[in-house]
């Protein structure tokens, strides 16, 4: 591992990362590479999640190839140095801030969405101009096998290496003096990156994850809010990190919403859905068993059904729902959504913010005074007006937790200023040099300091 890093240090050291035309070549053949091998990833998502030809293009090649010409159009511009005003008080000088890449970068991606996650921060890491090491999860090996294969073929290794394996290795990447560490996954690990970063000073992104609530108020589109809410719960069996977690509805809203939510399963994933061959699987036993165990059978109102062999489950709803219950324990990260009751507004607010940031915030309302609340009031990290999920899926905006959910953003040029350290530089003329602040200082002095820094 250290080699590797030291192999990046001298790559870096060369200055060959810097030229802006570098960096697009790199990402114009990452992308025709990735669109030459879309079967392969296909397959290799189809044999860690299950998941369709149509929801791997949807949810993970078609968004990284979209981050990639993102990119391809705005370098350019995010590269430039960028003038700010100079104080009259450091008359006369030019003043501007100059993006620099951070050097050699270590990104580690998780199983749920193991190729956009894996790619879509390399590609910003590389328009940054940095060297960067992969570290996909083990959890996904198909998927961790074609990202390096299309990594091998495109990028140098001086310049990109993937490295496999699982907690051993972890380890001895995390005890690396890295320049930056980017890290999705789960809190619990999250500490563990931080931890092994502040020993070497490493500055860090974490977008991590929580219980995304989902509110529905008594003046939504009940039908539309179902709808999506069914589409952006179960997609990828549950295993987003921005679903909604649980459903806080109006009471007098419960029964029509329960209705609903019903009929969308049944429209979306038929009669059937163990037997739909579109419907995603749990990634592994630790995590079937893991969800498995939240289910109240007592609480099922629809769903339930468990295929051990195909690590499926059902999409389910839980109906009758208190927060004290084992499904609002923890994040669910899976098909099944509870539903909770409430009637009055600020009571709700004060539970969500009681408890750690959620990534993700929903509500369905016709009331944009509604909205403004929920949005003003309640900490987390982004989220949708009578809609889920689609926050995300934009370069135009950043990514990112807040507190318990995340630290930092990505996306754009969002994406592109997590990878760079902006260099402040003063460059001062030589024509004139005013005496203000040199000794022996006079009453004129003090005068005219006072004068241009109040």
């Amino acid at each position: 591992m250290r080699e590797i890093l030291e192999r990046q240090r001298a790559y870096f050291a060369s200055g060959a990362t810097l030229p802006v035309e570098a960096r697009m070549g790199w990402l114009r053949a990452l992308g025709e590479t990735i669109r030459a091998h879309e079967k392969e990833i296909a397959d290799a998502l189809a044999l860690d999640l299950g998941k369709s030809g149509f929801e791997s293009y949807m949810c993970e090649v078609g968004m990284t190839l979209s981050e990639i010409s993102y990119m391809l159009r705005h370098i350019k511009k995010f590269a430039r140095d960028a003038r700010v005003r100079t104080p009259v008080a450091q008359f006369a000088a030019r003043s501007y801030t100059k993006p620099s890449p951070y050097g050699c970068v270590l990104v580690m991606s998780p199983w749920n969405y193991p190729f956009l996650l894996t790619m879509e921060p390399l590609v910003e890491a590389i328009a940054a101009g940095n060297c960067v090491v992969l570290k996909p999860s083990a959890y996904s090996p198909a998927t961790s096998q074609i990202v390096r294969r299309i990594a091998d073929m495109v990028f140098p290794s001086e310049l990109v290496t993937v490295v496999t394996g699982g907690r051993k290795e972890n380890a001895e990447l995390l005890d690396l003096p890295f320049d930056k560490i980017f890290f999705t996954g789960s809190a619990a690990v999250g500490r563990e990156v931080l931890r092994h970063a502040a020993e070497n000073l490493v500055p860090v992104t974490l977008e991590l994850g929580g219980k995304s609530p989902c509110i529905v108020d008594e003046t939504a589109d009940i039908p539309l809010a179902a709808k999506r809410i069914v589409f952006g719960k179960f997609l990828n069996c549950g295993q987003t990190c921005v679903a909604p977690d649980y459903i806080l509805v109006h009471e007098r809203a419960e029964k029509a919403l329960l209705g609903e939510l019903k009929k969308q399963i049944v429209s979306q994933f038929g009669e059937r859905p163990l037997e739909n061959p579109d419907y995603g699987k749990m990634i592994n036993e630790k995590h079937f068993r893991r969800v498995c165990a939240l289910i109240d059978p007592q609480k099922v109102i629809w769903g339930g059904k468990t295929d051990e062999k195909a690590l499926r489950i059902e999409p389910t709803v839980l109906a009758g729902v208190t927060r004290g219950d084992a499904v609002m324990q923890e994040e669910i990260f899976g098909p099944v959504l509870p539903v909770l009751t409430y009637t009055d507004e600020e009571r709700i607010i004060g539970e969500i913010n009681a408890g750690s940031s959620p990534l993700a915030l929903y509500i369905f309302t016709s009331e944009k005074k509604t909205a403004k609340k929920f949005l003003s009031r309640v900490a987390f990290g982004g989220g949708c007006v009578n809609d889920v999920v689609i926050h995300l899926a934009t370069s135009n905006m950043p990514f990112g937790g807040v507190g318990g959910s995340g630290m930092g953003a990505y996306h754009g040029r969002e994406g592109f200023e997590c990878f760079t350290h902006r260099k402040s530089v003063v460059d001062k003329k030589t024509w004139i040099d005013l005496p203000i602040r040199y000794q022996p200082y006079q009453k004129i002095k003090e005068r005219l300091v006072r004068l241009f820094l109040r």
